[in-house]
């Protein structure tokens, strides 16, 4: 259900003209979790393949949407969660957030672009050492790798991102 609800989103931000750039964030004390574990101990070889697919379809369409994409991370970005804020142009964290891929310590891999995104975003090394021991980063450490563009208290999150949306949309889209 939030994988349709996301797509549809991006698809109401990729045809309203009026928007120039997105931010997405989470609630309180998580941007995103990621996949429901339940959820996925459920699913046939069939359905995961569907549900992988579906996860990638709509991150790359976040990624490849012509307007700038903001995450603004509270909390954990685990899983799916990093792998949406991967899909993002800029990832703004609070100095409370724990990013990571846990995938592995299910015997999973990252379904959802993360293999792809992680490697560019931080280096081969650091992706490997995220995806292969599902360790949690803190955003201090994030930031060190390149994982994020900027930590900011926790209060002041969302007025960052805002700030970073409207300096963005100060200028021409056809340029952005």
């Amino acid at each position: 259900t939030m994988l349709q609800e996301l797509s549809n989103a991006v698809d109401t931000i990729g045809a309203d003209n009026k928007i120039k750039c997105a931010i997405i964030t989470g609630e309180k004390k998580a941007f995103s979790a990621g996949a429901d574990l339940t959820e996925l101990q459920a699913l046939t070889p069939e359905t995961a393949a569907q549900f992988s697919e579906m996860g990638q379809q709509v991150f790359s369409k976040i990624e490849s949407i012509s307007k700038p994409v903001i995450a603004a991370i509270k909390g954990y970005a685990l899983g799916g969660g990093l792998e949406l804020a991967l899909a993002c142009d800029f990832r703004l964290a609070s100095n409370n957030a724990q990013l990571g891929c846990p995938e592995i310590k299910l015997g999973l891999l990252p379904a959802w672009g993360a293999t792809q995104r992680l490697p560019r975003t931080v280096g081969d090394s650091n992706a490997k050492r995220l995806i292969m021991l599902g360790e949690k980063i803190c955003a201090k450490e994030a930031l060190c790798i390149g994982l994020v563009d900027k930590v900011v208290p926790n209060e002041m999150l969302d007025a960052e991102a805002e700030t970073l949306a409207k300096k963005i949309c100060a200028n021409p889209s056809a340029a952005i």
